[in-house]
């Protein structure tokens, strides 16, 4: 049962956070993200938001770091639109399946330009 709610709330910020990091921060340091994925614990306490961002690496690695000194607000944000009891701890990652299916894709086409 506790894993459905996990699921429930994951879905719920993702969808907020998707909406705070595009409308509400306004750190120049944050580029062009997606929300790909949020994974809250059972216990409702931790959630790790998977990320994607459009731009070079030192891009990546300064939303990363935009996303990190906001975390307090966007938390506030989250507590104030989804009423929990306690809100979840966030942490941000970089979702790596995205670049992963990509270099598989690539690969692929390779494989084929070579056979023709």
């Amino acid at each position: 049962m506790s894993d459905m709610r996990a699921n429930r709330v994951g879905e719920q910020m993702k969808k907020e956070l998707g909406d705070i990091i595009s409308r509400k921060i306004k750190d120049p340091r944050i580029g062009f993200v997606t929300v790909t994925e949020v994974k809250v614990t059972g216990d409702l306490q931790q959630a790790k938001a998977y990320i994607s961002v459009l731009g070079s690496e030192k891009e990546k690695q300064d939303t990363l770091i935009g996303l990190a000194k906001a975390k307090g607000f966007i938390r506030s944000e989250i507590g104030r639109r989804i009423r929990l009891r306690k809100t979840p701890e966030i942490t941000f990652e970089f979702d790596e399946a995205i670049e992963y299916g990509n270099h598989i894709e690539s690969l692929i086409r390779d494989i084929k330009s070579n056979d023709e």
